[in-house]
């Protein structure tokens, strides 16, 4: 496959483009990362280093790929952060020339926009921009719980609400919505959830919950969705992802790392197991 990447980069650490090109090169998928942002590590450690990268120069780069007669060609076009509207503007413009040239192509747009006991930390306007312009045009979305809930506008505290909730986005445009971190009620004790959400299916997969907090995860694991999506459809998709998410972070935690150990994994995304628990609930 080949995918066209729209993120951001960090020098030091692994986010945006810096957490989603590796995975997807070691499950052999060819990857066009275009960078809106060059950082010297990611923004979680308080001070950083490097420019944004300024919206038309993005869109030119864009315009360069395309001159190269690529988007015919492109299989999947991948989203991350994106930092004011914009930016937001030319990725959709690109989605849009991408599928204008291939029409079986998707677009995977992971929301990022906060999360629970951070809150929202884009800059203001950016949540709803993303809800009311990027959300409709997107063929695979990737919240996790607490973007979930405000795209919909309520609470969710139960398996059932968070199924509901995905069914609801997906009659807005998405085919597929995976919550990347549920945690609900009915979620087990020690444990966290990923839930997948198609017009396959709906299924939910277990993981133990590991006392570790680390940057780039989601986009890893928007990453992962993706290229497993690519070839073997949703529930595969959501088995495979969940099962390498939990290796790396395993591992990681294990060697007491602040930042994902993505490399020490590779086994672990070349090779996925299949051992996580997985229900069907649709």
């Amino acid at each position: 496959m080949k995918i066209l990447s729209i993120q951001s980069h960090v020098a030091y650490g692994h986010a945006g483009n810096s957490a989603a090109v590796f995975p997807l090169q070691r499950l052999g998928h060819d990857v066009y990362p275009v960078l809106t942002v060059t950082f010297s590590n990611h923004t979680g450690y308080g001070a950083t280093r490097g420019p944004l990268i300024a919206p038309d120069d993005i869109a030119e780069v864009l315009l360069g790929i395309e001159e190269r007669g690529a988007f015919p060609h492109i299989d999947a076009v991948l989203s991350g952060y994106q930092g004011a509207e914009s930016v937001g503007a030319v990725i959709l413009d690109a989605v849009a020339r991408v599928k204008a040239a291939n029409p079986s192509a998707l677009y995977c747009c992971d929301p990022v926009m906060g999360d629970v006991g951070r809150g929202f930390f884009v800059r203001e306007g950016i949540p709803e921009f993303i809800r009311d312009e990027v959300v409709p045009r997107a063929d695979i979305i990737t919240p996790n719980h607490f973007e979930l809930e405000f795209l919909v506008g309520r609470p969710l505290a139960t398996q059932q609400a968070v199924v509901a909730a995905a069914e609801e986005l997906g009659a807005r445009g998405p085919q597929v919505v995976l919550v990347t971190s549920t945690l609900t009620e009915d979620t087990p004790g020690d444990c966290i959830q990923m839930t997948c959400v198609a017009h396959a299916g709906a299924w939910v997969v277990t993981t133990p919950l590991l006392p570790m907090t680390v940057k780039g995860g989601g986009d890893v694991t928007a990453a992962l969705f993706l290229a497993h999506y690519l070839t073997d459809g949703p529930r595969l998709a959501l088995v495979r992802t969940a099962a390498t998410m939990h290796a790396i972070l395993e591992g990681t935690h294990a060697a007491g790392s602040e930042e994902m150990l993505l490399v020490a994994g590779q086994d672990a995304i070349a090779q996925p197991g299949e051992t996580v628990e997985i229900s069907q609930i649709r």
